[in-house]
């Protein structure tokens, strides 16, 4: 078991003053099998309205307006988070199985191949063998992420938010984001329903106790095997007791940390700080 520390400091600077803002934060770590929020505390200035509620995907979403001209905003999420991980194995599902109108019909969003997470025809031909190879989604799925980690590498600021996953198979070169939505659109096309998951990890397992370290968002995906099972096609592992899980969603859009609309000047640009202390 890991106890862990999550200093999340983000928000927009304006170009001009701007009047007004509405935005939702999804910076909350959640609560589940998995893993404990022990504590939380949430910070906006300039001070603002909140209205807290979950979402459709069953992630903590903080809502909050502001009616006051200002030029910057502050939001600091702060989280001590216990996590142990049961390491849990799949149902051992067949291609069969995962092809029944049950699976269908209860998973239809996380099969569909949208644009932001379509794989494209040369990835979707590289896996085919691999396909024929697996028994189901249980060996198929860890296979993907591995081949897809081998072949992109992490470069930070090598694409944006907005980038495709097709596009960063093209490239070769992505972060988390990007690997994430490759390997879900890589199952999807396979029929295994696949979920993009937003969190945590600290990026060194060797941190000493009560060091902190510079870390920042990270995603990983889950697929379905008769129960949700997890791999980090980054890291090519899966998620362990160093990763802290937030929620999840289709894809990148459903739970992105911070985001909203304002009026006032035409432009904003976000900044990002994450600082992670392994606390026991």
């Amino acid at each position: 078991m890991s106890r862990i520390r999550i200093v999340h400091r983000t928000g927009y600077t304006y170009h001009e003053p701007t009047l007004a803002s509405f935005n939702e934060a999804r910076m909350v770590p959640c609560t589940d099998a998995d893993q404990h929020l022990v504590e939380h505390r949430l910070e906006i200035s300039p001070k603002a309205w909140t209205q807290e509620y979950t979402d459709y995907w069953g992630t903590r979403v903080v809502a909050f307006e502001l009616h006051q001209p200002h030029m910057r905003l502050d939001v600091t999420s702060s989280s001590t988070v216990e996590v142990s991980r049961r390491g849990l194995g799949g149902m051992g599902m067949t291609w069969e199985d995962l092809t029944s109108a049950a699976v269908e019909d209860r998973f239809a969003e996380f099969l569909s191949i949208s644009p932001r997470v379509d794989p494209g025809p040369e990835l979707r031909d590289a896996l085919s063998a691999l396909l024929l190879e697996s028994q189901g989604p249980g060996d198929f799925a860890p296979r993907v992420g591995a081949f897809i980690h081998e072949r992109v590498e992490y470069i930070t600021g090598s694409t944006t938010v907005h980038t495709r996953a097709r596009e960063a198979w093209a490239s070769h070169a992505g972060v988390c984001q990007d690997l994430a939505h490759l390997m879900i659109g890589a199952l999807r096309v396979a029929h295994v329903p696949a979920r993009y998951v937003s969190g945590y990890v600290l990026p060194d397992g060797t941190a000493p106790i009560g060091e902190t370290r510079t870390g920042e968002s990270h995603a990983w995906v889950e697929y379905w095997d008769g129960r949700w099972l997890a791999y980090d096609p980054t890291n090519a592992n899966e998620p362990g007791d160093l990763h802290v899980r937030v929620g999840s969603a289709p894809d990148y859009s459903g739970v992105t940390p911070l985001r909203g609309i304002f009026t006032g000047g035409p432009e904003s640009e976000l900044f990002v700080q994450v600082e992670i202390t392994l606390l026991g």
